[in-house]
């Protein structure tokens, strides 16, 4: 039988220009933070030519665990610990309303003509940031075969009280789950992550159907890390919107192989990586949050934060800048390659295409490979290669957000979401 899907709403974009707000526009509302002021974020983006933010919408925590969020404590995780990392960086610890600030995101949103992607990280870093471990203990206890399945039921409850609330039109649609497999979802399933997308498929079509019987009118999907070429067969034939994350990596995977970011600590070689780390840091073995739990609740490999933060940021970019031409012609091949395979599985199933992160990669939180001339242009060609395959809607850059460093390149911004938004390449060829 074949899937027909639910259709997109006609009061939304014909283009959706993507910022991603994932779970910063929470954690990160303390003074001088990035999302102190909504309304502020809000202005800025729409001066940037966005339409759209992509956030976690604590789906679970909200409208699943049961605990009380009338006063949820976040912060970061622990003394300087993840302060040099991306989305980790979290300035001070802040006490919110979670679901009063939700309200407060959708009709910032409402006020500013823009959309909401609603999506969840909680099965990947969200409960980490938390000052106690419950909404983390909540969710580790639903059974790996459940818990996209509760993901779904829960998002479903949080577009009813949307809908409550009158604020159910900022919906662009519904991602049960950020990146489905790279994280605590895909738990139980072993393999690389197109072997983990294929074996995901039937607790990821159950959740669909889930949210399906629900939201019957609202668009549901699941998104996925990279594109998985070599595992679209795993993709769930019921979703209404192909969303993928082109994270092409190049010169930054050779990057992450040299230093052994993503092996194990007792792997790491401390006396290699001291070329691209500042004077004097404290041995790997004594880096970590200030409680067990929450390197449990996080999947970014221990090395890698451990670099990041203790890293030269600029010795790093010079890495990159040195070995990038090695690099270069095939970081844009698979780039072309992976929005093809793409775009030919969303044409097949008559669903629109969604690039919702992207493009290089994950650098450290001082580095400026990707805010640079050559990430900046990087970002100019995945604007024009998102036009080629007709996608729905794309970003400029994963980077290209309140609380990194590229929000300051306004003129990048724009121009890279009015091209989109006309559909007119920046580089015609």
């Amino acid at each position: 039988m074949t899937y027909t899907p639910v259709p997109i709403p006609g009061h939304l974009p014909q283009r959706l220009t993507i910022t991603l707000w994932d779970f910063s526009w929470y954690v990160r509302t303390g003074p001088g933070e990035p999302f102190e002021d909504l309304d502020r974020a809000f202005d800025e983006a729409v001066e940037r030519g966005y339409n759209t933010v992509r956030i976690c919408a604590m789906p679970y925590l909200l409208f699943g665990s049961g605990l009380d969020t009338t006063a949820l404590h976040l912060g970061p995780l622990g003394a300087a610990y993840g302060q040099r990392v991306r989305w980790y960086d979290v300035g001070a610890p802040t006490v919110i309303d979670a679901r009063a600030h939700l309200i407060a995101l959708f009709e910032a949103a409402k006020r500013h003509d823009c959309y909401v992607i609603v999506s969840s990280w909680e099965y990947q870093q969200s409960s980490s940031f938390a000052e106690t471990s419950d909404w983390f203990d909540a969710l580790i206890a639903i059974d790996p075969e459940d818990r996209a399945e509760a993901q779904a039921v829960a998002q479903a409850e949080l577009v009813g009280f949307l809908a409550e609330h009158d604020l159910a039109d900022r919906i662009a649609f519904v991602e049960v789950h950020n990146e489905v497999q790279a994280g605590h979802l895909s738990d139980g399933i072993v393999g690389s992550l197109d072997e983990r997308t294929v074996g995901l498929r039937p607790r990821l079509e159950r959740a669909v159907t889930a949210f399906h019987q629900r939201q019957p009118t609202v668009p549901v999907t699941v998104n996925y890390a990279h594109v998985p070429v070599a595992g679209m067969r795993g993709i769930p034939e019921n979703i209404d919107v192909l969303v993928t994350h082109p994270y092409v990596y190049g010169v930054l995977e050779a990057f992450i192989a040299e230093y052994g970011l993503r092996g194990t600590v007792a792997d790491f070689d401390q006396a290699k990586a001291s070329e691209i780390l500042l004077p004097g840091p404290p041995p790997i073995t004594s880096w970590g949050p200030d409680a067990a739990w929450r390197s449990r609740a996080t999947i970014i490999c221990a090395p890698e934060i451990y670099v990041h933060d203790n890293g030269d940021a600029e010795a790093i970019d010079r890495w990159l800048y040195r070995h990038y031409a090695t690099w270069e012609l095939a970081m844009y091949e698979r780039l072309t390659l992976w929005l093809d395979v793409a775009r030919d599985w969303a044409l097949v199933h008559g669903v629109p295409l969604v690039f919702g992160e992207g493009w290089i990669g994950y650098t450290p939180r001082d580095g400026r490979f990707e805010e640079g001339p050559v990430g900046a242009e990087f970002c100019r060609r995945a604007i024009d290669e998102s036009i080629r395959v007709d996608a729905w809607g794309t970003i400029v850059c994963s980077n290209a957000a309140p609380q990194h460093a590229m929000w300051a390149d306004v003129a990048l911004q724009q121009q890279c979401n009015a091209a989109f938004s006309r559909m007119t390449p920046i580089r015609p060829t």
